[in-house]
């Protein structure tokens, strides 16, 4: 049961430190959710309490499900933009059609990530290599910090690439609100001193470790608290500062989605693209997250946590939900160590729902804003460009490609252009496997590369290892490899292909190695397998290929040397070569 209800497994070793922090992070992301979630709701069309009810019951059923110890699942503005795209041609907003549309879609949703996790389709994370995944967190960081700027600012801006967002807050620049910009400056100044600042003096003031950290989490709930009493009592919202205002005060109800063959049928391909996109995002952000405590998650889990999630939004007043970026990184940043952290979120969530939202109608956007900006720079990270460059140029170019996309056309072709690259740099290099000629290392039986070690070799035996699993798209690389090795030398008369590093061989590649000794036993070569493993074996064993094999196959790379070789204890040609593959 704790392999598919991970709270069981979490929760046995949950203390009062985990509890500690846990509320302190409750109480951070509580606050910022608060007007975030109703912007979203907003953003989708819908009516601002949408959005906090699409808080409350979806991470309670994430922090049950979930793997994640710090994803803040709920509205997020890419998944509220394609919800509104999604039903805005189906249903006129603000009616009870509209509504119905949005429980549908999130229900549909939640039932398309739940199948993909019952058959194990979690795998769809793994063509994200890290390096596009810190391309794509470092660009998609940028985009929300410059998307805040405009609340810093107390302007109208808009745009869903920084591009968009930059030229929006140029033309809008000369509306800069002064008051609204000095709440801003100060308190994101205020919590970058707070992030690096307040736990070193508050040390040296005398206070335990403790003590201070918790104090140095509970940072933005000061600004928060502090910029909300400023406008209160200096009534600063008279001189244009924006607040988060006056929002319904009330519990998420009991609602049925519309399950109308004709509207399932409509939403169907929204439903999907939303399910896939949210699902890469999370996964994404839930994924760099864990890496930065040496954690991990279960990405077949997570889509039935993401699952369970959408399925509760359908049935208590919301609509698609998935992990946010920006509310995954304060709850990360203000310390929370468990799923738990959600829960009591949620719990938050329902009192404020409830009776606490008066208290937040004087609390000025610019400070949520620099709450997120302070949050989501410090996932910014320039400097996976120079490791990649010199690491690999493939990698640097993958990443490079993932940021430029998401900073000039947006999370979703991000987002698309990670996967697609990161499956291209796999098969770019699967295509052309590393394929070495090795020699017997003198007075031992190992075999190297005859280009790296000085080694005993036979010019009537040529010896391969192949470094790569054989499949449809290198098969034919090594075609081209054999054919053009024995073409240059006469004296050949076997080939043995040392199999230690082969872990599959698929259908085409089976057919490959049939041509492969097809032409050479028409040559008057024989081939030779060495060194083969059970699982290759055994499929080899399913067809005719070892039967037609003109030669054997050997159970170690010595004693195929050993049986074929026509040299006396393989002394007379060593030959060193600079040249290093």
């Amino acid at each position: 049961m704790m392999k598919y209800i991970p709270i069981l497994d979490w929760g046995k070793s949950y203390n009062r430190d985990a509890l500690t922090n846990d509320l302190i992070a409750a109480v951070i992301v509580t606050i910022m959710l608060i007007p975030q979630s109703l912007a979203y709701a907003l953003l989708a069309g819908l009516p601002p309490e949408a959005g906090l009810y699409a808080s409350i019951a979806p991470i309670i059923l994430y922090a049950i499900f979930g793997t994640s110890r710090a994803l803040a699942v709920g509205p997020v503005a890419v998944v509220s933009l394609m919800t509104a795209a999604a039903i805005g041609n189906i249903a006129e907003t603000g009616t009870m059609g509209y509504a119905l549309a949005a429980l549908t879609l999130a229900a549909m949703s939640g039932a398309i990530l739940l199948l993909m996790g019952v058959f194990k389709l979690g795998f769809l994370a793994n063509f994200l290599s890290h390096p596009v995944i810190a391309g794509f967190i470092t660009a998609s960081g940028i985009i929300i910090a410059a998307s805040q700027l405009k609340h810093i600012l107390g302007i109208d801006a808009s745009g869903h690439n920084l591009f968009d967002i930059v030229v929006s807050l140029v033309t809008h620049l000369p509306e800069t609100n002064p008051v609204t910009l000095t709440i801003g400056v100060l308190a994101t100044g205020f919590l970058f001193w707070v992030r690096k600042g307040l736990k070193p003096a508050l040390r040296k003031m005398g206070l335990g470790p403790r003590m201070a950290d918790v104090l140095t989490k509970a940072g933005p709930v000061v600004a928060v608290m502090a910029t909300t009493f400023a406008v209160w009592g200096l009534d600063l919202a008279g001189s244009g500062v924006r607040i988060v205002g006056a929002v319904p005060q009330s519990l998420p109800p009991l609602t049925m989605p519309d399950f109308s063959p004709g509207l399932l049928k409509e939403l169907l391909i929204p439903a999907i693209l939303i399910s896939v996109i949210g699902f890469v995002e999370s996964i994404s952000v839930a994924q760099t997250l864990a890496a930065k405590r040496r954690q991990r998650v279960n990405p077949d889990q997570e889509l039935i946590g993401l699952g369970a999630a959408n399925i509760g939004a359908a049935f208590t007043g919301g609509y698609p939900v998935t992990g946010g970026f920006a509310r995954s990184v304060v709850n990360y940043d203000a310390g929370a160590e468990t799923p738990a952290a959600g829960a009591f979120t949620a719990v938050g969530l329902a009192i404020a729902a409830l009776a606490l939202t008066p208290l937040v109608y004087f609390l000025p956007n610019a400070t949520l804003a620099a709450t997120i900006i302070v949050a989501v720079l410090s996932l910014v990270d320039f400097k996976i460009l120079l490791t990649s460059w010199d690491y690999s140029k493939a990698d640097f170019i993958a990443v490079l490609a993932t940021i430029l996309l998401t900073l000039g056309l947006g999370v979703e072709v991000g987002v698309s252009a990670g996967v697609i690259l990161s499956i291209g740099l796999f098969l770019f290099r699967t295509s052309r496997p590393h394929i070495a000629e090795v020699g017997l290392v003198p007075n031992t039986q190992h075999f190297r590369n005859i280009n790296r070690h000085q080694v005993i070799t036979d010019p009537a035996v040529l010896t391969i290892r192949i470094d790569e699993s054989l499949y449809f798209a290198n098969a034919r690389y090594l075609e081209d490899y054999v054919f053009g090795r024995v073409v240059s030398v006469c004296e050949i008369k076997h080939v043995i292909m040392m199999c230690s590093a082969i872990n599959e061989i698929d259908l085409s590649a089976l057919e490959s190695l049939e041509a492969i000794n097809h032409r050479l036993h028409e040559m008057g070569i024989k081939l030779h397998l060495s060194e083969v493993k059970g699982p290759v074996m055994d499929r080899l064993k399913q067809g005719h290929f070892l039967e037609d094999l003109s030669g054997r196959v050997f159970l170690s790379q010595y004693e195929a040397m050993e049986q074929l070789s026509s040299l006396d204890s393989f002394h007379p040609l060593t030959r060193t070569r600079k040249q290093v593959k």
